[in-house]
């Protein structure tokens, strides 16, 4: 298998191909829908409303929490999770950029 040539685009590139591979699933996204919902750190709702199997919602909030999309705090026997700041205004940022680029050119194809 080809490695991938990463080095020949940019910082910006990378990083938005990064964050959008992470929430590149629509179980992730409706994780973070709740979470965003929500407006507060959830913990262990998420099997009961999304109806995914525990070590399914597991494995997505790993992808998330790796790529610092979100983050996790133990509270007792529980992890609850919520947005990371940072890295949300990252990508609303470089997607934001990027989505505006794009000008209709009014007859093309």
């Amino acid at each position: 298998m080809g490695l991938t040539k990463t080095d020949i685009f940019t910082a910006q590139q990378n990083e938005l191909s990064r964050l959008l591979k992470a929430i590149a699933h629509p179980a992730r996204i409706a994780i973070l829908q709740q979470i965003i919902s929500a407006n507060a750190c959830i913990c262990g709702d998420l099997v009961q409303e999304l109806g995914l199997a525990q070590a399914t919602i597991s494995q997505h909030l790993k992808e998330l929490k790796n790529a610092d999309i979100i983050r996790g705090t133990i509270d007792g026997v529980k992890v609850c999770y919520c947005i990371e700041p940072k890295t949300w205004a990252l990508l609303h940022k470089l997607f934001g950029d990027f989505m505006v680029t794009y000008v209709d050119p009014k007859g093309c194809c």
